[in-house]
C-alpha cells in the first residue's frame, strides 16, 4: 500500500479533532488523537491557522511527502474542489466561498491533491463502512440521532449526504419526529412532565409505562420513515449513530418488528466506530485501493 498512514479530521462548528489512520489495519494509531475548540466566528486566518496546529501536531513529524489528509467537513461545501459555500449558519462565515484546500495545502507545505474532503455525516457512514459496523456491505443507511438528523447513504462502498432531515413526514419533517425535542415533547404531551432528554426518558422506562410508549412510537415512526428508503436504495444494512442510538434498546423491537411487518429485511446496526467514525472515514478517502472499488 502506497499510504499505510493518513490523517482523519473531523470539523465541527466549535472543534477540530484530528487522528493518524493506520490505512491496512484501518484503526487509529494509539494517541494519536488530537483535539483543540475553535471559534467559528473568527477571521479565515485564526480559523485556518487553528486547524493547521492541530493538523501538524497530529502529524507529529511526519515528513511532508508523506502527509495525506481527509477531511470531515459540514456542509454546504464544494468537497471536490474544496471550498466554502457555508454563509448562513453561524459559522465559518469568513471562509465563505474561500479555497480551503489551497489554504491548507500551502500552510501545510503539501500538495493540494494530497488533502481530501468528505460531508461530515457521509464521513460518519464511510467510517463504519471502512472498519466498523458496516464493513463489507456495498448499500448501507447512515443515520445520525441526537439534536439533529443526519443522514448519508453509500452505495457501492461510496458515502454521500442523504440531506433528509427536512424531507416530508407526517404532519412535518423528519427531523420533527426524528430528533430529541419530539421524544421530549411527546412525553409532556403524555405525562405532563418535563424531561431534558433522551438519557433521562431511559431511567425513566423503568417505573413509568409512558416512557415505554414513547420509545415504542419512536421505533415505529422511524421504521415507516425507513421502509421507502430502504426500498428505493435497495439498502441491505442501516447504521444507526448519535446520541439517541445510546437508547437503541428501547426503541429497537418496535423499529425492527415494523420493518419486518413490512416484508423488509436490511440489518440494523449502531456504530461501532461512534465519535471517531468520521475520522476513520474521512481518512479512507486518501486510500486509493478501497476508493478503486467504487470507482
Amino acid at each position: 500500500m502506497e499510504k499505510p498512514v493518513a490523517l482523519g479530521v473531523d470539523i465541527g462548528g466549535s472543534h477540530i479533532t484530528a487522528a493518524l489512520i493506520d490505512l491496512e489495519k484501518r484503526s487509529i494509531i494509539e494517541n494519536s488523537i488530537k483535539r483543540s475548540a475553535v471559534n467559528s466566528q473568527e477571521s479565515k486566518d485564526v480559523i485556518l491557522n487553528a486547524w493547521v496546529d492541530i493538523i501538524n501536531d497530529a502529524f507529529d513529524g511526519l515528513p511532508n511527502s508523506s502527509k495525506y489528509v481527509g477531511i470531515a467537513m459540514p456542509g454546504p461545501f464544494n468537497y471536490e474542489y474544496g471550498i466554502s459555500l457555508i454563509k448562513d449558519q453561524d459559522k465559518f462565515k469568513s471562509l465563505y466561498q474561500i479555497n480551503v484546500k489551497d489554504e491548507l495545502a500551502n500552510r501545510l507545505g503539501i500538495p493540494a491533491e494530497n488533502i481530501h474532503f468528505i460531508n461530515d455525516a457521509a464521513g460518519f457512514l464511510q467510517g463504519e463502512v471502512f472498519a466498523g459496523a458496516a464493513k463489507g456491505n456495498a448499500n448501507v443507511l447512515g443515520l445520525t440521532l441526537g439534536t439533529g438528523l443526519g443522514a448519508s447513504i453509500c452505495i457501492n462502498h461510496k458515502a454521500t449526504d442523504a440531506a433528509l432531515w427536512n424531507s416530508e413526514f407526517l404532519d412535518g419533517i423528519a427531523e420533527d419526529y426524528l430528533a430529541t425535542r419530539w421524544f421530549v415533547k411527546r412525553y409532556k404531551q403524555l405525562s405532563n412532565n418535563s424531561l431534558d432528554g433522551v438519557k433521562e426518558l431511559v431511567e425513566a422506562v423503568k417505573t413509568d409505562h409512558l416512557a415505554t410508549q414513547v420509545f415504542m412510537e419512536f421505533g415505529y415512526n422511524l421504521a415507516q420513515f425507513l421502509i421507502p428508503i430502504i426500498t428505493k436504495n435497495r439498502i441491505d444494512t442501516v447504521i444507526v449513530g448519535g446520541n439517541i442510538a445510546q437508547a437503541f434498546n428501547e426503541f429497537a423491537p418496535e423499529l425492527i418488528a415494523t420493518l419486518k411487518g413490512n416484508e423488509i429485511d436490511a440489518t440494523i446496526k449502531i456504530s461501532e466506530l461512534k465519535e471517531h467514525a468520521a475520522l476513520i472515514g474521512a481518512a479512507s478517502c486518501c486510500d486509493e485501493s478501497f476508493n478503486s472499488i467504487s470507482s
